[in-house]
């Protein structure tokens, strides 16, 4: 699977597996009793690992699988690695401020240039907008490289744990 995408932020995949979803989901409540390294939480067929509170950085990621049944013996795992909640709502919403600032400010800035007024300083913001936009991308595209080997980790968990290595008996 590779974790290097050039352009997705929180990149995804999907595996597809001749085991009943019952059984996976199953591997990993034995993988959350036998382990310390990862935080495994599930909600129905969705399971969500992540790093303790103690060695998580503000970038670190998590990794979502949706396990979902096809029939009764496979089932289709959909993951999605990203940071935590919080900090995907608090970088979409700079993302949206930054939008609407820079359509206010372009429609002030068409406005006062359709008036013949001065509009240096609409455009100025305007144009700085999207100087903030890029600057928000590789803010981002820097936070999924600084956390590529913790994808790597969860990455390598998740397999460990379809391979039955966290067998209870």
């Amino acid at each position: 699977m590779p974790l290097s995408n050039d352009i997705v932020l929180r990149p995804r995949f999907k595996i597809e597996l001749a085991r009943s979803n019952d059984l996976i989901l199953n591997d990993f409540k034995n993988a959350k009793a036998l382990q310390s390294e990862f935080i495994v939480t599930r909600v129905e067929d969705h399971v969500f690992i992540r790093f303790p509170k103690g060695v998580q950085k503000f970038w670190s990621p998590q990794l979502h699988l949706e396990i979902n049944s096809i029939n009764d013996n496979s089932c289709v795992i959909r993951g999605l690695f990203g940071p935590s909640p919080t900090v995907w709502t608090l970088f979409m919403f700079l993302h949206f401020l930054v939008a609407g600032l820079f359509i206010a400010f372009g429609i002030w800035t068409y406005t006062n240039w359709s008036l013949e007024q001065d509009f240096i300083w609409q455009a100025s913001i305007t144009v700085l907008m999207v100087f903030i936009w890029f600057a928000l991308y590789f803010i981002g595209r820097f936070g999924k490289a600084s956390s590529v080997n913790e994808m790597k980790m969860l990455n390598d968990f998740m397999h460990k744990v379809l391979e039955h290595k966290y067998k209870t008996h």
